[in-house]
């Protein structure tokens, strides 16, 4: 669950200061939740408030993990619609304490703590992908969960087989597709185990094949997701959908009492 309370930001510019997002309060709660709008509308910057990537100006963001949040143990994440959803709850433990699932964490005072519990995911993967190989990449997001070497590169192994990575443990980055770097950037994040992940369009870099895979991933999680998206289709098949035109969040399925598809219907008559 993220909090907003009047989260506003505010740009310092050569021509003084550009408010990039005016203040902004919501409540996220749902298992599945799309950020849509035009470029510049101020959706990314929304997005990478919420785990604390980008600190608000003015109001405050707060992240507790829901008492129940779960990652898959087991199998294989790469599965379509309702069997992936129905195999990830299949397979689940829950994460963190009950003392843990029930504290708030402020963005702006919890950093370090919220970045564990949400995790992020870039446009570009090559944003992420820092390390030589597919399997150091994800071992170094798992520094702070296996203080031994042996430790993380197994449970690197682990993570790539539930991406069907595994046969490209040894590949260099630099030689994956467009499609296995982002499937790889997720596998990095997701190995952490965070409770929450938001993405930044996941599949804007991507042809419709990769694009689709991805879009059933990202569905298919025990996670809570958040992702701003200029794929429609995908946002339709969200829980809920919140339009962001000039900094502000101007239609939102569930306060507006629609549908996901319905609100995506009024951003389309807008755009």
């Amino acid at each position: 669950m993220i909090e907003l309370h009047d989260a506003a930001i505010v740009a310092p510019t050569h021509d003084g200061e550009v408010r990039v997002l005016e203040p902004t309060t919501l409540t996220l709660t749902e298992h599945r939740i799309a950020l849509i709008g035009a470029n510049g509308s101020g959706k990314s910057s929304l997005a990478r408030l919420l785990n604390g990537l980008v600190l608000p100006t003015t109001g405050s963001v707060r992240v507790r993990a829901q008492s129940r949040a779960t990652v898959p143990t087991g199998g294989s994440a790469i599965e379509s619609g309702d069997n992936a959803r129905r195999g990830s709850t299949d397979r689940t433990r829950p994460t963190g304490s009950a003392a843990e699932a029930a504290r708030w964490l402020d963005t702006a005072r919890d950093g370090r703590a919220v970045r564990q519990l949400v995790g992020f995911v870039f446009t570009n993967p090559a944003t992420q992908l820092v390390m030589p190989t597919v399997i150091e990449d994800v071992a170094l997001s798992l520094r702070r969960h296996h203080a031994r070497k042996v430790d993380r590169l197994a449970a690197a192994r682990n993570a790539l087989a539930r991406f069907g990575l595994e046969a490209l443990a040894d590949r260099s980055v630099h030689t994956l597709s467009g499609g296995q770097q982002q499937l790889l950037a997720i596998a990095s994040v997701l190995a952490t185990e965070p409770a929450i992940l938001v993405a930044d369009e996941p599949t804007t870099l991507l042809d419709l094949r990769n694009s689709r895979q991805i879009s059933e991933l990202l569905l298919g999680l025990p996670q809570q997701l958040i992702v701003a998206t200029h794929d429609l289709e995908l946002a339709a098949r969200c829980d809920r959908v919140l339009v962001v035109a000039g900094g502000r969040v101007v239609h939102d399925s569930a306060t507006a009492a629609t549908s996901p598809a319905e609100a995506v219907d009024w951003y389309r008559e807008r755009a």
